[in-house]
């Protein structure tokens, strides 16, 4: 287990992962466990500090979550962020009651003189989000902030270094939010910022060579960042012994497998393994409709595509996937196993027939993270740069049965979008963009005719790592030349339609 300077213990709060963030931009290694990890695992880790989360439910409650109460006899700082902060009272026996009324958004904090507000102003905008509000300290806490509606809005027992927050630091609403964090990790807890992406890549390449030794890896790669990132560390660290397989499904977006054999081969320097299986999948996803059905066959077929190849070689012994961060937080779910939204392609390990040990560089990274390590392995900026593209490629950007006129409708449509936002600027500024074919038919005219055609619709999002997004606010005349382009190249749509939901709670992706 990996020595963890800042451990956060998570309540449920939808910022969680933000705590984190903010962390690790500032250098400090910081790794989310759930509410009730063991003690002894929490040892292992070696934290210099721990950060109690916020969270939905309300500490006097019968379902209220409570950690091992070991964790207060550690000896090292704790911070408690809203829900956190209660349970430090509740715990060392002040009171928690309900507030008058819940207060959300910006509030003024007024501070006293204390290290946790080292370079930040006296008075601050922070952001407040809470139903609850202590209504005593407990004994030796005492207030080093306040607000209007929020008179302990920060609290610390100095003997003990424990401090408290109403507030959420590690929204970006909370101005100087990112320092206060960094003032608890550095001159509470004494953590150095020593956690950068150049020495991440030397311990995992180290990691690669002491595990795989003699054997060999084989690695799925898609073009996307993730796997490109996976397959150029592992040739750093292993050379001719990774074995990059790259699986055209026919559900790719245009020209693209053309894109990854030039990128892996030109500016990569990586063999790469193609394998045309267009015909299989198209078959087998004949008929089919139903989203989750598809994902499946797509990702029973992958496995059985890959396990095909493995046998052509002697020693292959892993397994190298793309598995990020977010991945592994989600898959610990604060209430136990959450529901299934969609089958994740990275999530749930092999199948129990597979003897390949599994290696993912990139778990202990979030997606921004992903990025500026391929960069420190001098990937070039505009493959970094590139948009997420799901594992099920096309198939789940089209509503229903997956049709090789509908493959064609589809790419012709994206082409299309992606060059007006790319020509516009607005690539680099938004998280992912796409389209998708709805299958559902309207009524159109074109000069004199009357259509009766698809309906396509624009999807762009803006996101640091896709666990939350917004839809992208585009100029209005940037939308009108995609949708004009579109039903004008496009035989087949008349309609374009785009998508302003978010997410939660849509979700990025239509299937």
């Amino acid at each position: 287990m990996k020595n963890a300077p800042i451990v956060v213990l998570d309540f449920g709060s939808q910022y969680t992962q933000l705590i984190a963030r903010k962390l690790r931009e500032n250098g400090v290694y910081c790794e989310i466990v759930p509410y009730n990890e063991k003690i002894d695992d929490i040892k292992k880790r070696k934290p210099k500090g721990l950060i109690l989360s916020g969270g939905p439910a309300s500490v006097y409650s019968d379902d209220s979550y409570h950690p091992d109460s070991e964790i207060f006899k550690l000896n090292i700082p704790i911070l408690g962020i809203c829900y956190g902060m209660q349970l430090i009272v509740q715990y060392f026996g002040g009171k928690v009651i309900p507030a008058n009324s819940h207060e959300y958004g910006s509030a003024l904090l007024k501070c006293e003189d204390d290290f946790i507000f080292n370079e930040t102003p006296k008075e601050q905008i922070v952001w407040m989000s809470h139903g609850d509000r202590v209504e005593e300290l407990p004994e030796g806490f005492k207030k080093i902030g306040y607000s209007d509606n929020s008179p302990y809005a920060v609290i610390a027992n100095d003997e003990k270094k424990i401090y408290a927050f109403q507030f959420h630091p590690e929204v970006h609403h909370s101005k100087y939010g990112s320092k206060l964090l960094k003032n608890f990790a550095k001159h509470i807890c004494g953590c150095e910022s020593t956690w950068n992406m150049g020495s991440f890549a030397k311990e995992q390449i180290k990691n690669i060579q002491d595990e795989v030794k003699e054997g060999k890896v084989l690695c799925a790669v898609s073009g996307g960042v993730d796997s490109s990132v996976v397959a150029a560390l592992l040739n750093e660290a292993i050379g001719d012994k990774l074995v990059a397989v790259f699986i055209d499904t026919g559900l790719l977006r245009a020209n693209e497998r053309e894109a990854v054999e030039n990128m892996f081969k030109s500016k990569l320097k990586i063999s790469l393994i193609v394998i045309d299986a267009t015909e299989i999948y198209l078959t087998r996803l004949k008929g089919i409709s139903d989203p989750e059905e598809k994902r499946k066959i797509i990702g029973h077929t992958f496995i059985e595509l890959f396990e095909k190849e493995a046998k052509k070689y002697d020693n292959i012994k892993y397994l190298a996937q793309g598995t990020l961060y977010p991945d592994v937080i989600e898959s610990v779910s604060v209430k136990g196993p959450s529901k299934t939204i969609k089958s994740h392609h990275n999530v749930g390990g092999l199948p129990e027939h597979m003897k390949f040990k599994l290696i993912e560089p990139l778990r202990e990274l979030f997606k921004d993270e992903v990025r500026k390590l391929g960069l420190e392995l001098g990937i070039p900026k505009d493959m970094i740069q590139r948009h997420p593209f799901p594992g099920p490629g096309l198939a789940i950007r089209i509503m229903g049965e997956i049709k090789e006129a509908s493959l064609k409708i589809l790419r012709q449509a994206d082409v299309i979008m992606i060059e007006e936002l790319k020509a516009s600027g607005y690539y680099t500024k938004t998280w992912q963009a796409f389209v998708v074919l709805l299958n559902v038919r309207s009524v159109g005219v074109m000069g004199d005719n009357r259509t009766y055609d698809n309906t396509a619709c624009i999807r762009i999002v803006e996101s640091v790592d896709g666990m939350t997004a917004n839809f992208a606010y585009l100029p209005h005349d940037l939308l009108e030349r995609m949708s004009s382009r579109i039903i004008n190249e496009v035989e087949g749509i008349n309609r374009v339609v785009y998508d302003i939901s978010s997410k939660p709670p849509a979700t990025i992706e239509w299937e």
